[in-house]
């Protein structure tokens, strides 16, 4: 999707001093023409370029699903050196602040698209036209899709109904409950699943059955299984999404928008980018710090060697998982496998901080078009997967299985996604209660290894503590607010607890 930054226009007066002879003319102040905030909204086009920018902010994502593998026990930072993009090193080693200018990116970007959201809400009612309702339902599936990501990583968020954010509202409006802000995403998400077309219009628009999705995923964050399993199921008999035969060729640039994508953030290579504006990258940011360092060779090109898989993620797949190949890239038996390449040239990459061997396979920087711009590191196209067929399964399989209610259809839906990655039904599962469970985490580790969702199962699931290194209870469930916003709110907003 085409990115337009959307702007709010102030008018301004200039003043000029005017030489006056025998007259008594003055100049007019009064602008010929001029658009604000407030006199904006007059026509359906209005609105749908409002709507785009609120699409906009999903392209600044980026940095949580790198984080969310970062900050679990799936990868460790890696970079040029253990001083490269400190912010990341920290979350890392658990040892963060609430002095991180990454963890700002994220409450910025994040709290960028609930206001551009609240911005078409507020003035929701201004003009009438055809289709307005589907545009109000992408809207609220928008706002609870960031308010969701900010109650994931900050808890209770300051929220001002369907208005936009004011300079001075930080001083008075509270930080909200975590309940309540789960009770606002239910709502959006309530009418949106009422409200969304099930084909969505244009590829990473919402649609019904991404709704279903997320509002089935933030009751399951609330250990709410029933109307998780009821939510999630309504995706699953819908028939609109079925798991992709070939598990590898989903994460290559012609498997995207496939018929297991239920919501995906869409990314090009054919506008640029610079570090001093990563949010303003049409690519996948998140790629370009993924790649192999200094990489020469087939398929992929290089990166900045982030995000790197440990041996132990690595030996989570069981023997057979054809997954494995696709997730992680073992560069010293790929080098050796592709050792004729370029006349015999073979394979040469460089080593970085931390260095396993493995890469993030899913997401490296592929071969580029002849039309691709601006850094190369920052505009990658690869699509992220946001909610996968796969996952949604998993999902409902999980609030089955916790629910206690219906275990057989917790292993079927557990089981469909085994029988892709393993390719026979042999390594079907078979036990019940909460050893059903735990298969259930497990297979959600290798099946989505890689795509930023590690660190929020083990938090959401008490599993946290012991698996990821550092991390201490009763604190490292959140990440600090930002200290700029604690000190912009004067008291207002409390630090989360242990920062």
């Amino acid at each position: 999707m085409k990115k337009y930054l959307f702007t709010t226009i102030i008018t301004l007066t200039l003043f000029s001093t005017i030489s006056i002879s025998c007259s008594d003319e003055f100049v007019d102040p009064t602008p010929k023409y001029s658009i604000d905030s407030e006199n904006y909204f007059n026509s359906k086009e209005d609105y749908d370029n409002a709507l785009i920018a609120a699409y906009d902010l999903l392209q600044s994502s980026y940095v949580n699903v790198l984080l969310g593998e970062i900050a679990s026990d799936n990868t460790l930072c890696g970079g040029e050196s253990p001083t490269d993009v400190i912010g990341f090193q920290q979350i890392d080693d658990m040892i963060h602040t609430p002095v991180n200018s990454n963890l700002r990116d994220i409450w910025n970007w994040m709290f960028a698209g609930v206001q551009r959201a609240n911005y078409i809400l507020e003035f929701q009612n201004k003009t009438d036209f055809e289709g307005k309702t589907q545009l109000i339902a992408e809207t609220r599936f928008l706002r609870a899709y960031y308010q969701f990501e900010l109650v994931k990583w900050f808890g209770g968020i300051p929220m001002k109904g369907d208005a936009r954010f004011k300079v001075g509202d930080e001083k008075t409006v509270p930080r909200s409950s975590v309940e309540d802000v789960y009770a606002s995403i239910e709502a959006d998400l309530t009418f949106a699943v009422a409200n969304l077309s099930p084909t969505a219009s244009q590829k990473g628009r919402a649609t019904k059955g991404a709704a279903q999705a997320l509002l089935g995923k933030a009751y399951l964050y609330q250990d709410k299984f029933a109307l998780a399993a009821t939510a999630l199921d309504a995706v699953i008999t819908s028939g609109k999404y079925s798991l992709q035969t070939d598990y590898n060729a989903m994460f290559e640039l012609d498997g995207e928008n496939g018929t297991e994508s239920v919501f995906e953030v869409q990314y090009t290579d054919v506008e640029g980018a610079g570090f001093g504006c990563l949010q303003c990258s049409e690519g996948n940011v998140a790629v370009g710090f993924s790649g192999i360092r200094n990489y020469s060779g087939p398929l992929f090109s290089s990166g900045f060697s982030f995000n790197i898989p440990t041996k132990e993620s690595a030996d989570a797949f069981e023997v057979g998982d054809k997954r494995k190949d696709v997730a992680i890239l073992d560069i010293v038996a790929w080098a050796a496998a592709n050792s004729s390449f370029d006349g015999g040239k073979g394979v040469s990459y460089g080593k970085g901080n931390e260095d396993t061997g493995y890469f993030n396979r899913k997401y490296l920087p592929r071969k580029r078009s002849a039309n691709a711009a601006g850094d190369l590191n920052l505009t990658n196209p690869n699509n992220y997967r946001a909610i996968r067929y796969a996952d949604v399964l998993l999902m409902a399989a999980e609030a089955y299985s916790r629910s206690g209610n219906n275990d057989a259809k917790a292993r079927e839906y557990l089981n469909q996604v085994r029988r892709r990655a393993f390719g026979d039904n042999n390594h079907n599962i078979t036990v019940s209660g909460a050893a059903l469970t735990d298969f259930i985490w497990a297979e959600r580790r290798v099946e989505l290894f890689g795509e930023g969702q590690r660190f929020f199962d083990l938090v959401r699931t008490g599993k946290a503590v012991g698996k990821i290194p550092g991390f201490t209870a009763n604190k490292n469930e959140l990440f600090p607010l930002p200290i700029e916003e604690i000190q912009f709110a004067n008291g207002n907003w409390q630090q989360n607890p242990g920062y």
